[in-house]
């Protein structure tokens, strides 16, 4: 089954029942260097992987950049 997310603005439709984590597996995204908010609520790292995403979810992942 599927389900449909907001991610970063674009309808995604991705496996039902990941979390923050499995999502980011997914996306080939090293979790260390982004910041995950759902809803609209920032997410803390500890939380990706009891953080289970649902249908409808709207999901922004900002990737942090280094420089001076």
């Amino acid at each position: 089954m599927n389900m449909k997310l907001k991610l970063n603005g674009t309808e995604t439709e991705l496996k039902d029942g990941l979390t923050i984590t499995g999502l980011l597996e997914t996306l080939k995204i090293d979790p260390g260097r982004v910041a995950v908010e759902v809803n609209l609520k920032i997410v803390k790292k500890c939380d990706y992987g009891k953080h289970a995403l649902t249908d409808g979810d709207a999901v922004e992942i900002v990737n942090f950049v280094g420089g001076g």
